[in-house]
């Protein structure tokens, strides 16, 4: 994939992300007209979501998306300016377009020309009210998914005997119709932990396919340089000797050349064809390990119906999704705190039959399980038509327990009191009883469900149930990890343990009670750094902003000081030896990209080595950095944007080209920026929500401080008058969007402030 490629991918994924955004607007706007179709805030909303979709779609070259996203803007502009009344057929087109857009923003849509062509057809008839009204076209129906050949997993099975009587076929086992091998769990893991280095491995061909390209360079080079001296020698008089070798000299250098340059090329296929093979390997290897979510719910239904007679209480489960395929160690994993769980709400939540028809309910309680995958997780809902958590009771008892002063608990909010009951040792309950009361309960879930580097959250309504949301990945052989640099060392932060990165200025950094700590949140946070947790040399950088990891595990949160953000990696995990034992504060390596090894943290264990650290006294403090760069700053950037898709590609275009770049999802964000923070340009949209472009730049013109301020405005509207408008308002450079490219924004930002180093 050429850079290019790859620049138009990142592109249309922004797009996607800015489309489900913009529909949801959309949506939430057009049944809202439904209701009151002259809704002036509601058709601004739905015409500017209309408006942004239309300028993304034009900058990634999504010209479906145009088509759509103009007629749209058309019907809703009509509607704003009194010329159309929205009857329901304008609302159901409007919505079947919301809904086409999102289909185009989608990878691997459906949507073809015919639809395109029909969808605008249909609203401009609708707009054109002398022509008749067509009847929406439905979407098509999704393609079903082909099957694939599935293997039945078992760990330490051998195949049973088979009698030499029984017919052939007797040795094949199927399920759901496919043929079924049984692979004992050593093998399939010593099978995915083999995929996993070939496609690691294949990487490490990348930098040396780098290092050929450059040989090239320099061979190219070697060419020309000798040419210059052939060029210099011949007004010498060379013997015929010396004009041989010359000659053969640069024969064989071309030669050398053509050879590489061929070799080069087999390399280069070889690389991708080694990496597209190795990734359906793993992927293969991967999907054998994925198991049904039913397969950890065996005798659950009837352990519910069992409880629940015991406690004299009619109780049914219904389970969603049990088809949802997982890997087989996070199911295994995902029994215990199920089981936790599903107990609990027999016990906890479900009244009994006399109580519940006093409440008006059936006398028949309802606990649903629902699991589903959601970008790369396994979510499960856990819920009941219970009488949920009795909040005056759970802050007695935490007053009771001394968890809280009565001052304190009074104010505490119910999310703050919920929290309370996943506390060790923390139950209702006043008596112990064979199913509860021990304290052993909701502690021991999120303490399963964060070693699978999951979440879980509790919801309650009194009155109507509880909810129980977990979050968990769909498998424990890849992981989500942010990459830092710490004493010249890579390591790696699982992305569930981390709530934010961030830079921190010198002055950010506050001394309280001799400790080091930074503003985040509302609340104090304490600031460690990792070399010496890590027990690594502190590293040099030329940096003035310190980089901090934001980590949390419960109600324990730190800053870790790092010494660069690498980037955000999905990492293949490679346990390590059992010979080194438990690790301080690691958890697991991995390999990088160009074979490098990374080591994984252990996010709990290493907050038990703060608290030892704080405990004993032994922290150290973070020098604070010399604020005299070692270099020219760098020149900074405002861009002011309402679509993300096109803030985002002038962000990237500014940071490459080595600028500083903050952004503004509107006007008034933009307005407060210039007044609290200092920039060498402002780039800026005119159509925009809370304060146009042309607003801002009046305003901007008119403050002493800021009137000196570069200003360029890249707008859609490409019109003279437009142009005109906008630099009578006070702008140095007017750039349309049609026309836009990298190099116009570029060349202008040149043009306007220079180089990025002051």
């Amino acid at each position: 994939m050429t850079p290019d490629q790859m620049r138009d991918a990142s592109l249309l994924e922004l797009f996607s992300l800015e489309a489900d955004a913009q529909t949801q607007v959309l949506s939430a706007g057009l049944l809202a007209l439904e209701r009151n179709p002259t809704q002036a805030d509601q058709l601004e909303a739905c015409m500017r979501a209309a408006h942004s979709l239309k300028g993304a779609a034009r900058i990634v070259g999504v010209d479906a998306g145009v088509s759509v996203a103009h007629v749209m803007e058309d019907c809703l502009v009509s509607a704003q300016e009194g010329r159309l009344y929205l009857q329901p057929e304008h609302i159901d087109a409007l919505l079947q377009g919301t809904d086409l857009l999102m289909r185009i923003a989608t990878p691997g849509n459906d949507v073809g020309p015919a639809d395109i062509e029909a969808y605008v057809a249909l609203m401009e008839r609708l707009l054109d009210p002398s022509q008749p009204i067509a009847t929406p076209v439905p979407n098509p129906e999704p393609i079903p998914a082909p099957r694939v050949d599935a293997l039945l997993l078992e760990p330490e099975l051998e195949p049973a005997p088979v009698s030499s009587e029984a017919p052939r076929q007797s040795k094949r086992m199927t399920e759901g119709g496919e043929r079924v091998l049984r692979v004992t769990a050593e093998r399939l893991n010593s099978l995915l932990d083999l995929s996993s280095k070939s496609l690691v491995e294949t990487q490490r061909l990348k930098p040396y396919l780098a290092s050929l390209q450059r040989l090239k360079r320099i061979q190219s080079n070697s060419l020309r340089a000798l040419d210059a001296l052939d060029g210099q020698l011949k007004s010498l008089d060379l013997n015929l000797e010396a004009q041989e070798a010359l000659a053969d000299t640069r024969r064989l250098l071309s030669e050398a050349q053509a050879l590489l340059a061929e070799k080069n090329a087999e390399l280069d296929e070889f690389g991708w064809q080694a990496g597209q093979r190795a990734q359906v390997l793993y992927d293969t290897a991967l999907a054998c390990r994925m198991r049904p979510f039913a397969d950890v719910l065996a005798g659950q239904v009837r352990m519910v119906r069992d409880l629940g007679r015991s406690l004299g209480k009619q109780v049914r489960l219904e389970i969603e999704g049990e088809k949802t395929q997982v890997d087989r160690d996070v199911l295994e994993k995902l029994e215990a705190p199920l089981t936790h769980l599903l107990r609990n709400a027999v016990d906890h939540g479900i009244e009994t039959p006399e109580q519940r028809v006093l409440a008006g309910k059936p006398a028949e309680g309802l606990i649903r399980l629902r699991a589903s995958h959601q970008a790369g997780l396994l979510v499960l809902e856990l819920s009941d038509d219970g009488n949920g958590v009795d909040l005056e009771r759970l802050r007695g008892t935490i007053v009771d327990r001394n968890l809280s002063p009565v001052e304190t608990a009074l104010r505490l909010s119910e999310e703050e009191l919920l929290t309370f009951l996943f506390l060790p040792g923390f139950s209702l309950r006043d008596k112990v009883t064979e199913v509860s009361g021990r304290g052993v309960g909701l502690d021991a879930v999120q303490h399963m469900v964060r070693q699978l580097r999951g979440a879980v959250v509790l919801e309650q309504t009194a009155g109507q149930g509880s909810r129980f949301h977990l979050e968990v990945p769909l498998t424990l052989s890849v992981v989500r990890s942010l990459v830092v640099e710490v004493g010249e060392e890579a390591y790696a932060f699982p992305l569930a343990h981390i709530e934010r990165m961030c830079d921190l200025a010198p002055d950010d950094i506050v001394q309280l009670e001799g400790r080091q700590h930074f503003w985040h949140e509302g609340r104090h946070v304490g600031l460690v750094a990792a070399s010496q947790l890590l027990q690594r040399p502190p590293g040099q950088t030329p940096s003035d902003t310190l980089k901090v990891v934001v980590i949390r595990e419960r109600d324990a949160v730190y800053g870790i000081a790092v010494e660069r953000f690498i980037g955000e990696r999905t990492l293949v995990v490679l346990p390590l030896d059992d010979r080194l034992g438990k690790v301080q504060d690691i958890s697991a390596g991995a390999l990088l990209d160009d074979g490098s090894v990374v080591l994984i943290v252990d996010v709990e264990d290493m907050l038990r080595s703060v608290d030892k650290l704080l405990n004993t006294g032994r922290l150290e403090r973070i020098a604070r950095r010399n604020q005299q760069a070692t270099e020219a700053p760098r020149k900074r950037v405002l861009v002011v944007d309402d679509s993300l898709t096109v803030r985002e590609l002038q962000r990237k275009l500014l940071l490459n080209r080595g600028y500083e770049v903050a952004v503004a999802v509107d006007g008034m964000d933009g307005w407060n920026a210039l007044r609290s923070e200092d920039f060498d340009l402002l780039i800026t949209d005119i159509d925009m929500p809370r304060m146009d472009g042309i607003e801002l730049v009046t305003l901007l013109r008119r403050d002493s401080r800021l009137q000196s301020l570069p200003v360029m405005v890249v707008s859609y509207k490409d019109r003279e008058e437009d142009r005109r408008r906008g630099l009578d308002a006070g702008a140095d450079y007017y750039l349309a969007k049609a026309s836009f490219h990298d190099d116009a924004l570029l060349d202008a930002v040149v043009e306007l402030i220079g180089g990025a180093r002051a």
